[in-house]
């Protein structure tokens, strides 16, 4: 037991219930350092001292920006880094300057409900309740902030993932003719662009969420192998996806195309990457003229997964096309393929064979 100096400041340490303790007294005088240091021996041996956290006095607002600092930065693509800013903007507007001490379950749930008040989806919802629930999971385990998590305590909302929405081939044929885009009289231009077209038919045929294709790189390209890789998917992992002909002559003929300035396999008119609002701004307008109702681009991605279910495809393999890390994520699919269940029924009808030619045979067998 004693004090130490570190950065100007006196420090005590001492023992506390067999654990060993440090902490700073912040004064940077050695005399007022030694009666705070005798006050605190006092109240142990009065058994009135109680350890307490660094981050006991730190607010809601300190621990999601050392979170965004020190863990979506250095950890999660930029995308996924300005939608956990603009959360913990959000948050800091609802709980303030409050101590995390004093962040409770119930404030917790009056925060969804607020959430839930302003029309966000249950999804939404979740996503902020697991952000936040993560940040208190570092404060506990790795910063030494708090002693427990008080999101743990609240409930997730209920997702109900109903939509189950794809292309037929006829909408996919008047959708893509409808993602040529003709310049118009105030553009100047005569040449039309195909780019949409192009991102919407690649989408079709390997599965790829947006940001991969949009992030997708020629040297992640092999024409040789006829594999697209992936090197930073949602989850974080990289996968390698066959490519069938069809997006196989879609990259063939992009090859012969390079942009001086970039690496990116798609790209608008100007040689630079497809920005995702100008993607979705142009395929909504798409949508528009081939009269296509109730349809995102994700859906595209669920297009390419029910026509494989439909086909025969097993799960497995779906589920590792898509990047699903769950197979539970690729079940939804399973209603689209009754007839992979079928021989499962089947097999009544062989037992039900062996039983009539075994009494043929004056044989006794148990099913």
């Amino acid at each position: 037991m004693g004090l130490f100096k570190r950065d100007q400041v006196w420090w005590m340490r001492f023992s506390y219930n067999g654990k060993q303790i440090r902490q700073s007294t912040g004064a940077t005088d050695k005399k007022l350092a030694e009666k705070i240091h005798a006050k605190v021996l006092t109240q142990i041996t009065e058994g009135k001292w109680f350890e307490k956290l660094e981050g006991e006095e730190k607010t809601v607002g300190e621990l999601l920006e050392k979170y965004i600092n020190e863990h979506s930065v250095p950890n999660k693509r930029p995308n996924t880094v300005r939608s956990d800013r603009i959360i913990v903007k959000e948050m800091e507007e609802f709980f303030g300057n409050t101590p995390l001490k004093e962040i409770t379950p119930r404030l917790i749930s009056e925060y969804k409900t607020t959430c839930r008040n302003r029309g966000l989806s249950a999804s939404s919802i979740n996503s902020r309740r697991g952000l936040l629930r993560h940040a208190f999971n570092l404060a506990m385990r790795e910063w030494e902030w708090v002693k427990e998590n008080p999101v743990d305590r609240v409930s997730p909302e209920k997702v109900r993932n109903a939509r189950d929405r794809w292309l037929t081939f006829e909408e996919e044929k008047t959708l893509i003719d409808n993602c040529v885009l003709y310049p118009t009289i105030e553009e100047n231009k005569t040449e039309p662009r195909y780019w949409l077209q192009e991102v919407v038919i690649f989408a079709l045929n390997t599965g790829m969420r947006q940001d991969e294709i949009l992030s997708l790189e020629c040297p992640h390209v092999d024409l040789f192998r006829k594999t697209a890789t992936v090197v930073r998917s949602k989850n974080g992992e990289k996968r390698t996806i066959p490519l069938n002909q069809r997006a196989l002559e879609l990259l063939k003929s992009k090859a012969k195309v390079r942009s001086i300035n970039n690496n990116y396999v798609f790209i608008n008119e100007a040689g630079n990457k497809i920005l995702a609002c100008n993607l979705l701004r142009a395929f909504y307008k798409a949508l528009k003229r081939a009269k296509i109702e109730d349809f995102r681009f994700h859906d595209l991605r669920h297009t390419f997964a029910t026509r494989l279910a439909q086909a025969g495809i097993d799960f497995y393999k779906i589920g590792k096309l898509l990047g699903h890390k769950d197979i539970r994520m690729t079940q939804r699919y399973a209603h689209h393929y009754p007839e992979s269940l079928r021989d499962g029924v089947e097999i009544l009808d062989r037992i039900s064979t062996i039983l009539a030619q075994s009494n043929e045979k004056g044989l006794r067998l148990t099913p």
